[in-house]
């Protein structure tokens, strides 16, 4: 299997996996490519299949990650690990992650980190698949989430979620609330378009907070910076697909 790097030298030229062919979300995939160009300063990797596919791993020093957690001084973070399709099961994201452990091993880190659902949870890496990559939890959260980490110093203190993720500092307690970044391209139409149009159609209003550093992110009550939304105080889902008409109803009839 070819690997490739991502860097600010190829980047203008090579495609970075998700939205490669949606038009509608051309600005969100610019907008991603410039979120990364700026992470690369920090040392910020991406590595993808050589291949016109949803193959590739994104992760850098958990210190200047895009997540709330503390404590993570000297580890490396997984912030995205994404095989689709007919991608599975060959051994790629395996590959991928090696890649990860293996520069973690050479930058003599404590270890790796990844943020999961506690169960599968849209947009984030398979818990079950991870947990049996050598993966242990050290932390989690009452909505649902857990922070795993890849020891490679036994002796070295666990990393854990900061106390904004216990939603106590929401921005709203009313109504809906969203917190999203450039993380992914598909992001900003969604949000700015989708989003917008089904909560008019609805008769509803919606907070929306956009994270613009990883320093907002550290201090956000939100689990997943690419999309977290909240209704009346409460976690209810990662999955973008709920800004669209046609989903809405269906994931929110629970709660609304």
């Amino acid at each position: 299997m070819n690997i490739i790097d991502i860097t600010e030298k190829n980047i203008d030229s090579e495609h970075i996996c998700c939205a490669i062919s949606d038009k509608k979300c051309i600005d969100g995939y610019n907008l991603k490519k410039s979120w990364l160009k700026k992470e690369f300063l920090n040392g910020f990797k991406f590595r993808r299949l050589d291949e016109r596919a949803k193959v590739f791993i994104e992760y850098g020093e958990s210190v200047s990650a895009w997540a709330p957690i503390t404590d993570d001084e000297n580890y490396l973070l997984i912030q995205c690990l994404w095989v689709s399709g007919s991608y599975k099961s060959k051994g790629y994201g395996k590959e991928l992650l090696n890649n990860a452990i293996e520069d973690a091993k050479k930058e003599k880190k404590d270890g790796i980190l990844i943020i999961v659902g506690t169960k599968k949870m849209h947009f984030m890496c398979d818990t079950k698949w991870i947990l049996k990559q050598g993966f242990e939890t050290i932390d989690t959260t009452e909505s649902g989430f857990s922070l795993l980490s890849y020891k490679i110093n036994k002796d070295a203190k666990n990393p854990k979620f900061t106390d904004t993720v216990k939603n106590e500092n929401l921005k709203s307690k009313e109504g809906l609330l969203v917190y999203y970044s450039n993380r992914c391209p598909f992001t900003d139409y969604h949000i700015n378009t989708s989003l917008k149009e089904t909560v008019i159609k609805r008769n509803l209003t919606v907070n929306i907070v956009k994270l613009e550093s990883f320093e907002d992110a550290k201090k956000s009550p939100a689990l997943s910076s690419i999309f977290t939304l909240f209704y009346n105080g409460k976690f209810i889902t990662t999955d973008i697909s709920v800004c669209m008409d046609s989903r809405f109803d269906k994931i929110m009839s629970k709660h609304i």
